[in-house]
């Protein structure tokens, strides 16, 4: 086979409509289960379900959660930064979708 003749290979998780449990978040963003408890202490992630036996996540927090990890790995933001940071990006995300919703009328 030639170089010409190859094609990229794209790996990820794909995320189905059902929840996840906690081992499956960690698996999905390769981290520990207590660091995750830590974002749900900080209000980073919320889970479905009081207890954590039966926690469920949704596909939004395995974004969360890497998007955390990079904030943590590449700039050495601590949990209350990375809460602040995250409700910001999701604030301009907001605000993003309603200027685009105006421009369209």
């Amino acid at each position: 086979m030639k170089a010409d003749e190859l094609s990229l290979i794209y790996t990820g998780v794909v995320i189905e409509e059902g929840d996840l449990t906690l081992g499956q978040l960690c698996r999905s963003c390769d981290v520990s289960a207590d660091w995750v408890i830590s974002l749900v202490e900080e209000s980073i992630v919320e889970p479905e379900g009081e207890d954590l036996q039966v926690w469920r996540f949704s596909g939004t927090s395995v974004r969360r959660v890497r998007s955390a990890l990079r904030l943590q790995r590449e700039l050495g933001v601590n949990l209350s930064g990375i809460a602040l940071a995250l409700d910001l990006m999701d604030e301009i995300e907001s605000l993003r979708a309603q200027i685009k919703m105006l421009g369209e009328f």
